[in-house]
């Protein structure tokens, strides 16, 4: 790159100066043009594999604790001068959901959501931001403390980031926590696409109100509409999304999160959904560390098994994994533990229809009566479902059916865990007599009052004959 002297800098209008740098757009701190301008981009890194990658443990810039991105992965930085730069690719990619299912969305390096970006309290980050989509972009680093024309607004703090061109942004990481980066441009198509990422910042020294912890595990909330056999997602769904993920991936592709027994655990959670989701936790109590707003006082944490992650939130939660075993950890909305999950289905619990399935099968052979017991026939009967669609409930586990699916995963706690290697060790292995079983002996009829209960008010008329009443599912599905 030629040299360029500030003469021509002054002659040169703002947009054309980064052309003529190599770099198009721009989003820049007035103090560091010059030498962000002159600064080759990194080369951007692409990523593909849906596995959890190992954590990217710093080999520059300050030493930190790496977190584990679940089903993702760390974006590698370069040093230049002593500030951190990373490059982010806006891009459509394909994200394989779960094995059988893979997804049309854009992200960022070749993944939705796109890597985690990790830095470290007092460092300069700079990030080179590439669109290769088919519309503007922008990015906004979503709880930040920043100059406002590094906010990442279109068209409020700095003009959108066009097909083909390069900004970059350039801050101070100037407080610890967890934080998200998104779009502010055409943000109901962009993000109900796939376009989010993580951003952890480590403080810089022991902090009174973050404690070191043995794991450290990072994942987005979001969610999308992609009718069965489909691959893109409705952008303008509202309310009836049926695909609930994790870092866009649904059960059983959600990789599990394995502990070593008596590791203090730190689980970082972020939402980007259009609702609300209870986060719980089984066989743990837990309690809330911190939030995007930094971390919480020691005064104002109780124990908890469930959290509840608001839209835009993130919330992080800390425990000591002190119980073995496999522990199920999922949103407790019992529509969001389900894939393709379709919401105008009748109820047809204790409705004899196997005449009429009869019937059906001679024009249908494969034709199955479903719903008559409940839901769990559907994860039983392995009836022909259209390409590139997952099962409603679905995941094989040790005694059986899990029937799950979307925001679902497993903590596995192990004594024999090796400390540095949490590969997946494999089913829990119940000590004898620790298992729920069959019961065959005789059950005794518990001691009961002779009088109680009753009608506290009786009607002043009675109905001639008893009303009896047919229970119907409603029809919409709105507000989950």
């Amino acid at each position: 790159m030629p040299a360029i002297d500030a003469e021509t800098i002054a002659m040169t209008s703002r947009r054309d100066f980064f052309k003529f740098a190599g770099i198009a757009g721009g989003a820049v701190a007035a103090s560091s043009v010059s030498r962000v301008a002159m600064a080759a981009l990194p080369e951007p890194v692409i990523q593909s594999s849906p596995n959890t990658m190992a954590p990217l443990v710093p080999n520059s810039g300050r030493p930190y604790n790496p977190v584990v991105t679940l089903n993702g992965w760390t974006l590698p930085w370069r040093m230049n001068q002593g500030v951190k730069e990373f490059h982010l690719v806006a891009e459509p990619v394909v994200r394989e959901m779960a094995p059988g299912m893979k997804a049309h969305l854009w992200g960022y390096n070749g993944q939705s959501p796109g890597p985690t970006i990790e830095v470290v309290e007092g460092d300069r980050v700079r990030i080179f931001v590439t669109n290769k989509l088919p519309e503007h972009t922008s990015i906004h680093w979503h709880g930040q403390r920043l100059p406002s024309g590094m906010d990442g607004v279109a068209g409020l703090t700095q003009p959108a980031i066009q097909p083909g061109d390069t900004f970059v942004y350039e801050f101070v990481a100037r407080r610890p926590g967890t934080f998200m980066y998104h779009p502010h441009a055409d943000e109901m198509v962009q993000m109900a696409m796939g376009m989010m990422g993580f951003w952890v910042t480590h403080p810089k020294a022991r902090h009174p109100l973050i404690d070191e912890v043995q794991r450290d595990f990072c994942f987005l909330l979001s969610s999308y509409d992609i009718e069965p056999g489909a691959a893109t997602p409705k952008v303008a769904e509202m309310t009836n999304f049926n695909m609930w993920t994790w870092n866009s991936r649904i059960f059983p592709g959600i990789d599990s999160l394995n502990v070593r027994l008596h590791d203090k655990v730190r689980i970082r959670v972020g939402n980007l959904t259009m609702t609300n989701h209870p986060m719980h936790v089984h066989g743990h109590e837990f309690v809330v560390t911190g939030t995007d707003g930094g971390p919480t006082p020691k005064s104002a944490r109780w124990p908890e098994v469930t959290a509840d992650v608001a839209v835009g939130q993130m919330r992080q939660i800390e425990f000591v994994a002190d119980e073995e075993g496999d522990w199920a950890f999922h949103c407790h909305k019992s529509h969001h533990t389900m894939n393709a999950m379709g919401h105008n289905i009748p109820t047809l619990i204790g409705v004899d229809h196997s005449g009429l399935a009869r019937k059906i099968n001679n024009l249908i052979p494969d034709y199955m009566a479903m719903g008559e017991r409940g839901m769990a026939d559907m994860a039983e009967m392995e009836m022909p479902i259209p390409d590139n669609t997952i099962p409603m409930m679905t995941g094989q586990g040790p005694f059986g059916s899990v029937e799950m699916g979307g925001m679902f995963s497993v903590l596995k706690v192990r004594r024999d865990q090796k400390p540095g290697d949490y590969k997946d060790p494999g089913w829990f292995k119940h000590p004898e007599g620790t298992v729920a079983r069959k019961y065959t002996g005789p059950i005794a009829e518990p001691a009961r009052f002779s009088a109680e209960g009753g009608q506290s008010m009786p009607r002043v008329r009675k109905p001639a004959a008893p009303t009896e009443v047919n229970v119907r599912k409603p029809t919409s599905h709105g507000e989950h």
